[in-house]
C-alpha cells in the first residue's frame, strides 16, 4: 500500500504546486475558488497519504493548510455567489 500512498501523496503535492505556479504567473487568482479548492484537494491527498506513512509535524502542517484552504474555498464561492446577483 506504501506505493499507492506514495503516488496519492505526491499527486497532492502536484495540485498544490500547480496552484501557487498558476498564482505566481498571473494565471489564477489567489482568492478565487479554484485556487483554494486546489490547495483544499491537494491537502486531503497529502492527508490519505499520511494514514500509511505517519508523520506528526507533516500532519500538523496538512491539517492546518486544510482549514486554512476550505475556509477560502467556502468564502471565495460566497463572494462569487454574492457578485453573481
Amino acid at each position: 500500500m506504501s506505493n499507492y500512498a506514495d503516488f496519492i501523496g505526491i499527486f497532492g503535492v502536484f495540485l498544490i504546486i500547480v496552484a501557487y505556479i498558476m498564482m505566481q504567473i498571473d494565471h489564477m487568482d489567489p482568492k478565487g475558488v479554484m485556487f483554494s479548492l486546489l490547495n483544499t484537494i491537494g491537502a486531503i491527498f497529502i492527508l490519505i497519504s499520511l494514514i500509511y506513512d505517519w508523520n506528526l509535524a507533516s500532519f500538523v502542517m496538512e491539517i492546518i493548510w486544510f482549514m486554512l484552504s476550505l475556509y477560502g474555498t467556502i468564502n471565495a464561492y460566497v463572494k462569487s455567489k454574492s457578485v453573481c446577483r
